[in-house]
């Protein structure tokens, strides 16, 4: 014998007291779940970029590696999102090093 676990409403599913709060919270996760498949992909977008320069700068006999540049990227985060976006731009960064 098989059981399945009833079907849980939308107040259960989303914390929400009301109805209508479910709903928009409902949507809300909706738009959020399509922002973070966008965001995946642009971050495999720059995944692949950042590739293609670091073979660039290899071949030329550079490093694979420009640290200036890094700081450059941490700054701009940081004046865009505040310290979380250091943070931000230092996992992009370690996502985008040494795939070549």
């Amino acid at each position: 014998m098989s059981s399945t676990a009833p079907a849980r409403t939308a107040t259960e599913q989303t914390g929400a007291h009301t109805d209508d709060a479910a709903s928009l919270i409902g949507d809300a996760r909706s738009r959020i779940d399509t922002l973070d498949d966008r965001i995946i992909g642009l971050v495999q977008e720059r995944m692949a970029v950042s590739a293609v320069i670091q073979e660039a700068r290899i071949t030329s006999g550079g490093r694979r590696v420009n640290l200036s540049r890094e700081m450059e990227v941490l700054g701009h985060y940081r004046e865009a999102l505040g310290k979380p976006g250091t943070s931000l731009a230092m996992t992009l960064l370690e996502l985008c090093r040494g795939r070549v």
